[in-house]
């Protein structure tokens, strides 16, 4: 293994699996919800929208399902 390495010479691509891996989506979320979120964030160490990621990915895993009545 050589002790150096001449990377300029090196052409760079794209990742070709980068577009697959997230989506930028807009979503209007309360600001108490937001917030919820953004002390967890400080909490943990961990961004908030990640955090946001990992509890719908929760969701989806554990197939919860909403339950909405509205009130007459």
């Amino acid at each position: 293994m050589k002790d150096e390495y001449d990377l300029g010479s090196m052409k760079s691509r794209k990742n070709p699996y980068a577009s697959k891996l997230k989506k930028p989506v807009t979503i209007r979320l309360d600001e108490p919800v937001i917030d919820y979120f953004k002390s967890m964030a400080e909490e943990s160490g961990v961004p908030y929208q990640s955090l946001i990621n990992l509890y719908l990915q929760d969701c989806m895993a554990t197939k919860k399902k909403i339950d909405i009545r509205w009130m007459a």
